[in-house]
């Protein structure tokens, strides 16, 4: 990635797109001399919609593309709701 460039990840629900936008104009305020963008996911929680999210898997389910690109170093950050955070994370986070 550029060293001035902030890769951005989130879902990209309505709800996600918004709070990402409102960290991007903070952030953008406090370092004008870096450069935002912003990269959605469908995650596995998204396209999982004809059966229960508890029996696949629970919340991880909207986090774990956006935490491979993170591993990835395909983004350098990513915005979830609390909600969708499991209360233990994978090892390397």
């Amino acid at each position: 990635m550029k060293k001035n460039l902030l890769m951005i990840g989130s879902r990209a629900s309505a709800l996600a797109v918004a709070q990402t936008e409102q960290c991007m104009a903070q952030w953008q305020h406090l370092h004008a001399d870096l450069v935002f963008e912003h990269k959605t996911f469908t995650t596995t929680g998204d396209r999982l919609l004809d059966r229960s999210l508890s029996q696949e898997g629970g919340k991880g389910l909207f986090i774990k593309e956006l935490e491979e690109a993170l591993l990835q170093k395909k983004i350098d950050v990513a915005i979830h709701s609390l909600k969708d955070v499991p209360s233990e994370l994978p090892e390397g986070f």
